[in-house]
């Protein structure tokens, strides 16, 4: 591993040097933090992150290692999708002597295959305490030989408000064959624990491209899905048209998951707003407000739902504890409600996995009917 030194730039024109790990470029993106203590290579692989530059709050990483690069095409764990989403990445001590019997690489041989780069021996609290205060800003991370000017005109950026989406989404439609069910996963940078989730419950999934034609799989399907993703959901004004149109004509199950919550509720005609330093950790603490339990969950955003945005015949399903923002809703009348969290995990609690059951026995209920 190399000892070249690079900088972190924040947008209120905070610096921050340290040693680079990884590959040696300079790259530009919204920076964000995440609290979990584990999961860094599902963290790495999650599409939500594309785009951005992740600060991992705990202060060792790398420690247990990465394993080997999954079989082209496959839904192999731990990976969430087929390449590193992040820009970068930012660490306080990163650890290059890895120990884990599924391990065959270091953190930092993984990035430096991937094009990404890393940074280490830096105060990640005194980083996370500035992103809480100011809000997540943009950053630019880069080789302290690099001049700004150099910086600006060099470093790679993702446009977020249209390329992002097309970059974390398939091309076309991928089909897993699984059992009678058919649910189709509309896919705007979803997680592939969540296509592992609904095979492992006896289902056939169709991922679709947010852009597909959603109407026309529809007729395919005995349940939608709409997943997760980056961005800002105003963004995806075709994907929410798209949903506008399912909620009048279809009425079988339809079930969001994190950005899949925004989306359902901007096809319902809710609002949705950007949240101060989003919610990035697996400690979440939500509340169902029909059942009143409570449960630790994993999630990845940066917006949320208004609740006193929802039309009559909505309401608000789950609430953020720590909060009190927006943790899902649900129809009155029709069999469409979301979660702003992820049951799926990966990482983080499975406290919440009973959702996909609920969804599959509500699916297979209005199959028979």
């Amino acid at each position: 591993m190399g000892k070249q030194t690079v900088k972190l730039s924040l947008e209120d024109r905070t610096q921050m040097q340290g040693r680079g790990f990884g590959a040696t470029k300079p790259v530009q993106g919204e920076v964000v933090f995440n609290t979990a203590m584990a999961g860094y290579v599902e963290a790495l692989t999650d599409p939500s992150y594309r785009g951005q530059i992740l600060v991992l709050t705990y202060p060792l990483v790398g420690n247990y290692g990465v394993p080997p690069p999954r079989r082209p095409g496959s839904l192999d764990r731990p990976y969430e999708s087929d390449r590193i989403q992040v820009q970068a990445l930012v660490v306080q001590n990163y650890v290059e002597a890895y120990s884990h019997h599924a391990a065959s690489r270091s953190l930092h041989e993984w990035l430096s295959a991937e094009g990404v780069p890393g940074l280490t021996g830096v105060d990640t609290r005194s980083l996370t305490r500035r992103l809480r205060e100011y809000g997540t800003m943009q950053g630019s991370l880069y080789p302290a030989s690099m001049s700004e000017d150099d910086v600006r005109r060099s470093s790679g950026a993702v446009d977020m408000r249209d390329e992002v989406f097309r970059l974390v989404a398939p091309s076309e439609p991928v089909h897993y064959e699984g059992g009678k069910l058919t649910i189709v996963l509309v896919d705007a940078g979803a997680k592939d624990n969540i296509v592992r989730s609904l095979l492992a419950r006896g289902a056939s999934v169709i991922r679709a491209p947010w852009h597909a034609d959603l109407l026309g799989l529809a007729g395919q399907a005995d349940g939608i899905l709409i997943g997760n993703g980056p961005g800002d959901p105003k963004d995806l004004a075709a994907l929410v048209a798209q949903v506008r149109s399912l909620l009048e004509s279809f009425r079988k199950p339809i079930f969001g998951v994190c950005l899949g919550n925004q989306i359902l509720a901007l096809a319902a005609g809710a609002d949705t707003y950007k949240l101060p330093y989003g919610h990035r950790g697996v400690n979440q603490p939500v509340q169902d407000l029909l059942t009143r339990r409570c449960y630790v969950t994993s999630q990845n955003h940066g917006y949320a739902v208004r609740d006193d945005s929802l039309p009559k015949d909505w309401e608000p399903w789950f609430v953020n504890i720590n909060d009190g923002t927006n943790e899902g809703i649900r129809s009155r009348q029709h069999p469409y409600f979301s979660i702003q969290f992820h049951p799926e995990a990966s990482p983080g609690p499975q406290d919440t996995g009973f959702l996909f059951d609920d969804f599959m026995r509500l699916v297979g209920a209005m199959a028979q009917r």
